[in-house]
């Protein structure tokens, strides 16, 4: 048995499932509604205030889909009655960040700045104090898409290693490498 596929996802208050005949599964909240469309072969149930997920057999490819479909529909129940939130850190000499509407205005070091279009359902928030680094909010009901934007910020000027310069979340913990020592 799949350990994380048997559990079942308790619905709180507010939160609404619905389980359509081509096997799409919406969710419905507090913050929004999203919706994910399920393989046909695994079925999803909804008892008691709570969402059971079930597979055909035990073959391997139902065994991964299995808990694949139940983290999926767990990530959209917790996303619309609490939402997710990254937060991000600009570390470096002159990096500024500035969210006008849905674009970020990143100047990280390059001989120009960076206009970054954040998608609709992204909400951004960039803070700046005076000597700390600036830090960027991201908050969405939507997990995956809210990882893909994070990924596609840091890219644009991943940490590196020596003075720990760069993008990163907050909280993260950098692997530091010592640089050239003297010869003797």
């Amino acid at each position: 048995m799949s350990r994380i596929g048997i559990l079942p996802i308790d619905l709180p208050s507010g939160v609404t499932v619905t389980v359509s005949e081509t096997n799409e599964v919406k969710v419905k909240g507090p913050k929004g509604e999203v919706s994910q469309q399920v393989d046909p072969e695994i079925k999803v149930d909804i008892k008691e205030n709570q969402v059971i997920v079930e597979r055909p057999s035990d073959e391997k490819k139902y065994k991964a889909l299995h808990g694949l479909y139940r983290s999926l529909v767990k990530n959209m129940v917790v996303g619309v009655s609490e939402g997710y939130t990254l937060k991000q850190e600009l570390v470096g000499v002159g990096y500024r960040a500035e969210a006008k509407g849905q674009v970020l205005e990143l100047s990280l070091g390059f001989s120009h700045d960076i206009h970054f279009q954040i998608p609709a359902e992204v909400k951004v928030e960039a803070v700046q104090e005076r000597r700390k680094n600036p830090i960027v909010t991201l908050t969405s009901i939507n997990k995956q898409l809210i990882g893909e934007v994070a990924a596609k910020i840091r890219s644009l000027r991943p940490p590196e290693p020596y003075k720990g310069k760069g993008i990163k979340f907050v909280g993260e913990q950098l692997r530091r490498k010592a640089g050239k020592s003297a010869s003797v």
